[in-house]
């Protein structure tokens, strides 16, 4: 007799177990949307008449870490999703599900930080629910967004039909096309790293905090300068698994130069250290994106100009292929496959 199906934790951990695990689970019975973007595009958000909606949920261990907290990441990582669409973070509920016996000067610096990052992005807390319960669960935070259509993102539409036939309202993470130059905002792996370091006692003498930070806050400034045609935050996955969701769902392939995608000397060598790929450790305040050819210099410089100094063009999307291949330093290429899992468990 066949053994009883259970559901695993690499189901929720962003790699190729969680794709079917949703299409096998959830889209096999909902299906649909109230707009142009539908639930089985599987996109960070779904649109309706004038905005957008985006709800996630958080249970990183441990809920404090350097660099953020899990307050942090509900704030900020909501506010992301829309913010790679396009939209302008307006209105936020929060629920928490806290475990009986936490300690309270804990859950006071997680709700600070919910407040002080949302007062940054000007995002309102508008409603929410609180659950106290035996199970050991230390504390899980959902939040669910809406984001709004804003005039730097119609701008950038505008700027990008220009180029070429744009055929969405919002940024969609399947608009690249053949020639798009491939745009990361920051240093990668922070994220992960930092949420490591904060678990183990590894002996690394590296400081390393965690990047969250609401992407808004540089986005709009770039969306106003023009021509992105793709964005996702590479949270869970890293930039392998957002790479081949965006090279998938846009019908290319894409070609990334090693050298050239921004890794921190010391978070690197960590990585080496442990057999860790940081193109597949998560980050939280970082964005991937699509870029118009012509338009790509233009885009970083407003990037460095808004804060974000480690910007670079990493490679390019291409018709040859569809895979996602890393041309490394030696001039060799190599296929980057999508994460099965992430390779460290609730970082988010």
């Amino acid at each position: 007799m066949a053994g009883i199906r259970k559901v695993r934790k690499e189901d929720g951990a962003g790699g190729k177990y969680m794709q079917d695990f949703l299409r096998n689970f959830i889209l096999s019975r909902f299906r649909g949307g109230a707009g142009e973007i539908k639930l089985e595009d599987l996109e960070d958000g779904s649109d309706f008449p004038g905005g957008i909606l985006t709800t996630d949920s958080y249970v990183v261990t441990p809920p404090v870490f350097k660099g953020g907290s899990i307050g942090s990441l509900a704030i900020c990582g909501t506010c992301n999703d829309l913010a790679v669409m396009g939209a302008e973070p307006g209105v936020m509920s929060m629920s928490l599900i806290i475990q009986d016996g936490f300690e309270t000067e804990t859950l006071e610096r997680i709700l600070d930080d919910m407040k002080y990052w949302s007062e940054k992005v000007g995002v309102k807390v508008i409603t929410g629910d609180t659950k106290v319960v035996e199970s050991n669960v230390g504390i899980a935070v959902n939040t669910s967004g809406v984001g709004f259509r804003n005039e730097w993102l119609n701008r950038n539409i505008e700027v990008v039909r220009e180029y070429r036939e744009y055929p969405y309202s919002w940024v969609r993470d399947c608009g690249l096309r053949d020639g798009d130059a491939i745009v990361i905002s920051g240093t990668i792996a922070e994220h992960g790293v930092a949420v490591m370091l904060e678990r183990e006692e590894f002996g690394f003498e590296v400081d390393i905090c965690s990047d969250v930070y609401p992407v808004w806050l540089f986005l709009k400034d770039v969306l106003g300068k023009g021509g992105i045609t793709a964005m996702k935050d590479p949270t869970r996955g890293g930039i392998a698994g957002v790479l081949n969701e965006m090279a998938e769902k846009s019908g290319v392939g894409i070609l990334v130069e090693e050298e050239r995608v921004p890794v921190r000397d010391d978070v690197k060598g960590f990585c080496e250290a442990l057999g860790l790929d940081p193109m597949s450790m998560a980050c939280e305040g970082r964005v991937v994106m699509g870029v118009i050819e012509d338009l790509a210099e233009d885009v970083v410089k407003e990037l460095k100009r808004a804060g974000q100094k480690d910007a670079e063009i990493v490679g390019y999307a291409t018709s040859e292929f569809r895979e996602v291949v890393v041309e490394t330093s030696i001039g060799s290429r190599k296929v980057l496959p999508p994460p099965v899992a992430d390779p460290v468990p609730r970082v988010c």
